[in-house]
């Protein structure tokens, strides 16, 4: 029931807010959040006790009917929400600048004058108009993900509306098609050959044994790859394992298997290059065939620098272009230009399409890779999904494990579909770089990169 306090000549009422107020972790206590008023209307006081008693006993009704609101003084504006929200998320750093961009750039603008609790079904529906309309598909559906996020911690979390204004109902009228999802076409082992002969023409022997890795592998491109040091190649791991436990099981157990450790995926944060964990912190390690092993042991062996891979220039890949440099010209194909003025620019010849990829990017090269080892039709899924880096649902996660005879399964199928697919099938196979003398350049090549590394 409402309280009534006279004060002199005032009359002030009091009422549960429907609300309580809120530890330091944002949970709401016990104790009860009250508001008050001193007139109907601001400027205009209660003519008397009975009048204030009757507006709080209206504005309990609204509470229990869901019809309250916040006083006017307490009301959050959408763009101070929308700062609060971003600083209490807990979020990756690639994470928070997507959600950071999308708030700046479209959420915050279009509601600047809005109240937090002031929108409604319908100013929701001309805001997701106007989203669909302006950007893509995809963009669009983030952009609406992240005000659905907003939308629902200011009704749970920070009791700032009584529901969404976000209506989810069965579609009703007009028919429209569902989006689905886009027909893979075919991918011939051929093809992938062809992408890295291209890549050979485009980036000599790195580009070649790249498109490889990402196809024997399924690592994940381009942090995955980008990523790649040198002291987790299967050439120096897992002896070079910095921690001691992981290394003495990985080197017990790898003793007769060539492997690789996914440790790192690098990327840049305002111009700033970083390493963090993998995608969903996907640790994992990959046996890997002989012929890719080699491959590996090459390239190693004509560099001194600490990532396995590096650009045309000998940098690292993370400071190109990486699509406009590499993947649009090995999968749609370039005209033959001669060389340029600097020695950056070799000449080389004309390279053909792809046709099965035109329009893929290259992590439709990981797809491949799941498709080619669930071929063989006595691999284990629980060693597939885990190669993958994904996590098996249910009880099935819970208790599955991935053992050795399925590692050596792997290994033994992925170097037959190699000497099967390419080797017996005739395929060009360019000729290994010639390692360089270790006594010309002097000290050994730093296993790891050094970058700081990102949590």
């Amino acid at each position: 029931m409402p309280s009534v306090e006279v004060r002199g000549n005032s009359i002030r009422v009091k009422w549960w807010s429907g609300e309580y107020h809120l530890d330091d972790a944002g949970k709401p206590t016990k104790k009860k959040r009250y508001d008050s008023a001193s007139g109907p209307e601001p400027g205009v006081p209660f003519a008397d006790e009975d009048e204030a008693y009757t507006f709080g006993l209206d504005r309990e009704s609204d509470v229990r009917n869901k019809r309250n609101r916040r006083k006017a003084t307490e009301r959050l504006g959408m763009d101070e929400y929308c700062d609060l929200w971003f600083a209490e998320t807990s979020l990756r750093v690639r994470s928070n600048n997507t959600y950071k961009s999308r708030l700046n750039s479209v959420i915050k603008p279009y509601w600047l004058q809005w109240k937090v609790d002031e929108i409604t079904p319908v100013e929701y529906a001309t805001f997701e108009r106007y989203v669909r309309g302006k950007y893509s598909h995809n963009y669009a559906k983030n952009v609406l993900g992240v005000f659905k996020m907003l939308m629902d911690d200011a009704v749970v979390r920070y009791k700032l509306r009584d529901e969404s204004p976000i209506v989810e109902q069965r579609r009703r009228g007009k028919y429209e098609k569902k989006q689905t999802r886009r027909v893979k076409r075919q991918l011939p082992t051929t093809a992938v050959h062809q992408l890295a002969c291209n890549a050979y023409t485009v980036w000599g022997f790195p580009g070649w044994a790249y498109i490889w890795t990402i196809a024997f592998t399924g690592m994940r491109p381009p942090g995955e790859m980008y990523g790649f040091q040198r002291g987790y190649s299967s050439v120096h791991w897992p002896q070079s394992e910095p921690d001691p436990e992981l290394r003495e099981e990985a080197v017990d157990r790898y003793q007769h298997m060539a492997a690789l450790r996914v440790q790192y995926q690098a990327y840049k944060v305002s111009r700033k290059s970083f390493l963090a964990t993998p995608k969903y912190g996907s640790w994992r390690t990959l046996v890997i065939p002989p012929f890719l092993h080699a491959m590996h042991a090459a390239l190693l062996a004509s560099h001194r620098e600490p990532w396995v891979f590096l650009s045309i220039a000998g940098k690292p890949l993370l400071e190109t272009d990486f699509d406009g440099t590499y993947w649009y010209p090995m999968r749609d194909g370039a005209k033959a230009r001669a060389a340029g003025p600097q020695k950056s620019r070799p000449a080389r010849p004309a390279i053909p399409a792809v046709p099965e990829l035109a329009g893929e990017p290259i992590y439709r090269l990981r797809h491949w890779h799941k498709a080619k080892l669930d071929e063989a039709g006595d691999i284990s899924r629980v060693a597939v999904e885990a190669r993958m880096g994904h996590e098996l649902p249910g009880v099935e996660g819970v208790y599955s494990e991935v053992t050795v005879p399925m590692e050596e399964r792997i290994v033994e199928y992925l170097q037959a579909v190699w000497e099967k697919e390419v080797v017996g099938a005739g395929l060009w196979t360019p000729p290994f770089p010639t390692a360089l003398p270790d006594d010309l350049l002097g000290a050994a090549p730093p296993l790891f990169s050094g970058l700081p590394v990102l949590e």
